[in-house]
């Protein structure tokens, strides 16, 4: 189970971040930050590859086997595309560019999808809106961190690409919230719990997952937009990087908390 969590985990960063650079104008933000972040981007799904290689079913389903052969597949392909496309970045190719960004961002979807496009039709979208909502709040947050730390490199750049990112990523994490509730509404209303310890567990961890993913990174948004008003950019980057812990510990006590589940919490 840990190592489905850790693979979906790989592709929703990558989903998130590459769709965020996508929506990053170029104009404003130099290449080498498309560049540098494709990098970071191949080595993810590497290591998404290589997990799924190392977990390859045995005695599975033939549903199974083509989930395994497909996400990792995509898995390479999305690889491959980070690097052409940094690649095409050196290039100062910014058209070009901009669509191997956004190609990385179809390919890690459609690995994401792969697992949930065999289920009933009222879960399937509600696991489509989970990762799509998860893609976007863990994308946002991350390349809005990775953005402000850029400005120390680039201090003369505008900061309206920062702000718009955190605009981003508070509707990013509003959206998030909607999908959330509905789906921890809809299973604890037909969960059973075993015992009262159990039902007490369960919503601790939700609390967690709210407290942490969701409510207090909405706060830290709305502390880092006072802060680029000042402005201090590197104040900013400190609080970006905390929210993108927060988001990190929400979204994998999520996907704890879903796994065994039929609806996103």
């Amino acid at each position: 189970m840990f190592g489905h969590i850790l693979v979906e985990f790989l592709f929703r960063l990558t989903c998130g971040v590459a769709a965020a650079m996508g929506c990053t104008n170029s104009r404003e933000v130099t290449s080498g930050f498309f560049r540098v972040h494709l990098w970071v981007l191949l080595g993810v799904q590497t290591l998404a590859a290589l997990a799924i290689y190392s977990g390859r079913p045995t005695g599975a389903s033939p549903r199974a086997n083509l989930i395994w052969q497909g996400q990792l597949g995509l898995a390479i392909a999305a690889a491959v595309a980070c690097y052409l496309s940094a690649v095409v970045w050196m290039y100062e190719r910014r058209i070009a560019g901009k669509l191997g960004v956004w190609l990385v961002a179809l390919l890690a979807a459609l690995a994401l999808s792969l697992p949930v496009t065999f289920g009933r039709s009222k879960e399937v979208v509600m696991q489509i809106a989970d990762r799509a909502t998860g893609s976007a709040l863990l994308g946002f947050v991350t390349t809005a961190m990775l953005l402000g730390h850029w400005y120390l490199n680039t201090p003369t750049m505008k900061l309206a690409p920062l702000r718009r990112l955190i605009v981003l990523l508070a509707i990013a994490a509003l959206g998030r919230m909607v999908v959330c509730a509905a789906g921890g509404w809809l299973e604890f209303a037909s969960h059973s719990f075993a015992s009262a310890s159990a039902r007490q567990s369960w919503l601790l961890f939700l609390a967690l997952r709210w407290l942490a993913g969701l409510v207090g990174v909405l706060g830290l948004a709305g502390l880092t937009w006072q802060t680029l008003k000042i402005p201090n950019t590197q104040s900013a980057t400190g609080i970006l990087y905390a929210a993108v812990i927060l988001v990190f510990i929400g979204e994998l006590t999520s996907q704890l908390l879903s796994a065994e589940a039929h609806y996103p919490i």
